[in-house]
Parts: C-alpha cells; structure tokens; sequence
C-alpha cells in the first residue's frame, strides 16, 4: 500500500505589527481623520493597541452613532495615506520564504479591512498564497481551519485565541503591543522575539518528532 503523503504544511500570518509596521501609516491616517472630522484623536496612544478592529478603537473618539460611517470615510482615506508610509517588519518575507522552502503554503490573516490589506503586501512584494480580512481573536480560527493551517503566527493575545481555537500551533512574536509575558500566559506555545527567527524555529520543529 503507498502511504498517503502528509499534507502540505500551511503557516498563516497575522499584518499589522506581525508582517507590517503598520505604525506610521496609521497614525498618519488617524491624525488625517482628525483633521477632516474636526474630531481629537490621540494618534499617538491609538498606534499601541493596534491589532483589535478599527471600530473598537473609533468608539473611543467618536459617538456610537458616528462610528461606521468614520471607520467607511477611513478606509477610503487610508489607500493614499497610509500604504506607502508602511514598512515590512524585519524578517517578514524571509518568514514567508521560509514556508515556501519547506514546501507549504503561507496565508494572512488579519482584522484590517481585507482589500487594504491586500494594498500593504502588494505594496511591499509580499505575495502569500491566501489573504483573509475582517476577521479577529477567536473568528480568526475560521480561516485557519477553511484552509488546514497548522501554525497561525500573530504579536497579539487575539492572535493566540485565533490559533488555538482552530487547533494550531501558536507562533507569537513580541513585536505588538502585548510583550511575552502577556503572550505566554494567553496560551502561545511559541513566543520569538521577531519574525527573524522564525526560519531557525521552522526548521527546528519540522525536524523534531511528531506524537
């Protein structure tokens, strides 16, 4: 009988401050919101508690009613404003090339509006296989599952609720808003100090024996 061959291996990625430094750019974004809005915006204190979705950071400066249709007019401003200003986390296509080495495929995952996303990695020639938006924490685990990743490698405590609720390997890196400490305690099983260790790790854990 010939065996039946492993399925391919599939890593999934969060963006912001994961694969991107999404920093600048949306502080740009916020403070060009503020500006057209007439509304104050601490874009400083909003740029470090990045990862959850925009509406919970708009209700924090905008009246309930106001919300969707702020977070509608800053996707539409956030293309010419915020992509160009966004650079790749160190280590990120290395990352990236690091699954195509061994063979499997790579996907983001991520709760930024989906065709921006998708703006950031063209932007800076990241080219992963599969690209979901609009999905955070534990809903993540929908995407992850649809396509049988195994690891899903995120910097936030919602990133390490999205892998385990999909039964993935969680693969955190310290470079978001929650440090280690925080990342261990929420369940990570894996926590790097940035994306450029991931290669060494991937190699590692493809090498070591499965129970």
């Amino acid at each position: 009988m010939t065996p039946t061959p492993a399925p391919a291996l599939t890593v999934g990625f969060d963006l912001d401050m994961t694969l991107i430094d999404s920093r600048p750019g949306i502080h740009a974004c916020y403070l060009a919101l503020a500006e057209r809005t007439g509304t104050y915006i601490d874009a400083d204190l909003a740029v470090t508690r990045l990862g959850p979705p925009l509406v919970e950071e708009l209700v924090n400066w905008f009246p309930p009613e106001e919300v969707a249709a702020m977070a509608d007019l800053y996707r539409e401003m956030y293309p010419s404003i915020a992509i160009a200003a966004t650079p790749a986390m160190e280590g990120a296509r290395e990352a990236m090339d690091a699954v195509r080495a061994a063979g499997g495929r790579t996907m983001v995952v991520t709760a930024k509006y989906e065709p921006n996303a998708k703006l950031h990695l063209a932007h800076l020639g990241i080219e992963p296989d599969v690209v979901v938006g609009d999905l955070w924490a534990e809903r993540k685990a929908e995407a992850l599952r649809e396509y049988g990743a195994g690891v899903y490698v995120g910097d936030h405590v919602g990133d390490v609720r999205g892998a385990r609720t999909a039964g993935a390997l969680s693969v955190a890196v310290a470079t978001g808003p929650c440090d280690g400490d925080e990342l261990r305690a929420a369940g990570a099983d894996v926590v790097l100090d940035d994306l450029s260790a991931f290669p060494a790790w991937l190699a590692a854990y493809r090498e070591a024996p499965r129970a």
